[in-house]
């Protein structure tokens, strides 16, 4: 069973309590590892740790900076398949979706490289009689990531390296039930150059989270999840004095005009609506139909559903892979049960599906979510 630790101050930490939590492999659905699950505790030896490191990174040089996270980009570049593998077994998610991931993360990346022109401050002279006026752009110092399993991947890469490449210390709370990327991006950073306590990882749920964002030295925590969860990390951060970036759930509507290119629209709500299996902000998950475009639509999206390859992320040709957690499975299945018990006609079913050799694998909850879109209500012109 891989053992999952914190990465704090540079170096492996097995933390102070014996709490874990399973992490699966979804294409099979068997518990692959086990990862330790931080306690407040935990969270103040990597504040601390980052504090120190704070002391000293904030007045590295800009160069400094830059070419660590040039030789970030060239070893993410290099390992790129080897993450890519790390989301595929812990997420599900095919190979070609995981690389296009970290191709995205890794383009942050790159953008880090030159941050020092956006770090630039201004000088305006006689803004009035004998009055010269200035701003700089200063680090704010720790600063906390807390990220969801969707993307493990990109989602941490939007905030750790600006954070870093602008002179702060990071903590990265990753979701537990895919959290090996982030062990690996923090390796990488080590072998980068990047000095013990800049960068840390620490595991956990609802307590190293609460914990986190009522710390008295994290300055600023920036969020991604659902808008519930959204909502409490706001509300919790900045009533702690904290500058909170919390970025809540989305849903992506289509419009389908009578007029519309059906083949490309059919085309359009398949590849949203089952990239990822269904589990990111992109997906297509309500899709209206104008006027008499309901019925087209309806049987090309059925005819390209029947077409898809569905199997295990690693394989080749599979065009989608499992959900990550049989809780996710039972929740999408339940949308599809909702939809018939309103009394939708359902033209196309996967809440049955089996793939050979993967039969306790959770692949089949991939279909159920898409096909609830055979239920297209049909709006009048105008």
């Amino acid at each position: 069973m891989k053992q999952i630790r914190h990465w704090i101050d540079g170096e492996l930490n097995a933390g102070a309590t014996d709490r874990s939590g399973p992490v699966f492999n979804p294409a099979t659905g068997a518990q692959t590892g086990e990862v330790a699950l931080g306690s407040a505790a935990d969270v103040d030896t990597a504040v601390k740790a980052a504090a120190r490191a704070f002391e000293t990174w904030r007045f590295s040089s800009l160069t400094q900076r830059q070419n660590i996270m040039f030789a970030f980009r060239e070893l993410l570049a290099a390992r790129k398949l080897d993450i890519a593998k790390l989301l595929t077994a812990e997420h599900g998610k095919t190979i070609d979706d995981a690389l296009g991931e970290v191709q995205r993360g890794l383009e942050v990346v790159e953008f880090a490289c030159n941050i020092a022109h956006l770090l630039k401050g201004d000088y305006s002279e006689q803004v009035s009689t004998g009055v010269d006026t200035y701003t700089i752009r200063q680090p704010v110092g720790v600063v906390a990531g807390i990220t969801p399993f969707n993307f493990p991947a990109m989602v941490p890469m939007w905030m750790y390296p600006i954070a870093i490449a602008c002179g702060n210390t990071f903590i990265l709370k990753p979701s537990e039930k895919d959290p090996s990327a982030s062990m690996l991006a923090a390796e990488l950073l080590a072998e980068s150059g990047l000095p013990d306590g800049v960068f840390n990882v620490l595991h956990g749920d609802k307590e190293a989270v609460d914990a986190l964002l009522t710390h008295p030295m994290i300055s600023a925590v920036s969020f991604v999840g659902s808008t519930p969860i959204a909502r409490y990390i706001y509300e919790t951060g900045t009533a702690h004095g904290k500058r909170v970036q919390a970025l809540g759930g989305a849903k992506n509507h289509m419009i389908v005009l009578p007029d519309a290119d059906m083949d490309l629209a059919a085309d359009s709500a398949v590849s949203a609506g089952f990239g990822s299996a269904g589990e990111r902000c992109m997906a297509i998950s309500a899709v209206v139909a104008v006027g008499e475009a309901g019925d087209g639509l309806v049987e090309g999206v059925r005819t390209r559903i029947e077409k898809l390859k569905v199997g295990p992320g690693d394989e080749t040709g599979v065009e989608m892979g499992p959900l990550v957690t049989r809780q996710h499975l039972d929740k999408v299945r339940g949308y599809v049960d909702a939809g018939e018990a309103a009394g939708a006609l359902l033209v196309a079913d996967g809440r049955d599906l089996v793939v050979d050799g993967h039969e306790n694998g959770l692949c089949r909850a991939g279909l159920d979510r898409g096909h609830a879109v055979s239920s297209v209500t049909a709006v009048p012109p105008g």
